[in-house]
């Protein structure tokens, strides 16, 4: 169990949700290649000075967001999941919420999945965060493959030189083919890629129903990963 936390950690911990909490509205304002600490520490009305006790830097800020959003859209990911219980209902379920947190955090979306912001790399100590929207999926196609009802249909094989070392890596144990491993990086693309063109209009004039097509992408992209849907 974790000591109490004493009053001046409390007062830290409150300053250092209402920086983020700013930061977070200027990312809608001006977007995140214009983010300022100093301009958060306005806001706040805090001194420039002392905003530099929180964060060190414009990009320890961006990274603190970005640390957050992602796993706030995977913690949307992994509440859906649990909503359901066929794999084929969860598979759905969790592409809902995805697009339902997307829907609601345009902005925070876009930090993750827009425009790189120039000059700032994300450390490695977001991969984890990052994961877990995915692994979300990918335990839903290793509980099918498991169950034995995986099926997936024909397609080009991949070749095992193209997945990378550290997407293996951040799967579940359930001993993944390259192939496998494959159709679920091209699902999880195709799930930013439908919300992203959905949050920038690019569905307009393209289809009638958003949430509809939504849908039949989600089972489509389901189904080449082998899943069953009813």
């Amino acid at each position: 169990m974790n000591a109490p936390r004493t009053a001046r950690e409390r007062a830290r911990a409150e300053l250092t949700r209402e920086i983020l909490t700013a930061a977070r509205r200027q990312l809608g304002e001006v977007g995140p290649s214009q983010l300022s600490l100093r301009a958060v520490a306005r806001e706040l009305e805090m001194a420039s000075s002392a905003i530099y006790r929180y964060f060190k830097s414009r990009d320890e800020l961006l990274t603190a967001l970005i640390l957050e959003a992602y796993n706030d859209i995977g913690a949307a990911a992994e509440r859906a999941a649990e909503r359901a219980a066929e794999p084929g209902e969860r598979w759905i379920a969790i592409w809902r919420g995805v697009r339902a947190w997307a829907l609601a955090n345009r902005h925070e979306f876009a930090l993750l999945f827009g425009t790189p912001v120039p000059g700032y790399a994300a450390p490695r100590e977001t991969a984890t965060a990052a994961g877990r929207m995915p692994l979300a999926l990918a335990a839903v196609v290793a509980e099918a493959k498991a169950a034995g009802a995986l099926a997936p249909p024909p397609a080009p094989p991949c070749e095992p030189a193209l997945i990378d070392a550290d997407m293996t890596a951040l799967l579940p144990d359930a001993a993944f083919s390259a192939d496998e491993i494959a159709r679920i990086v091209l699902a999880w693309n195709r799930l930013v890629g439908i919300v992203s063109y959905e949050l920038h209009g690019h569905l307009v004039g393209v289809t009638a129903d958003d949430a509809g097509f939504f849908d039949y992408t989600a089972r489509v992209s389901g189904a080449f990963t082998g899943l069953r849907f009813a």
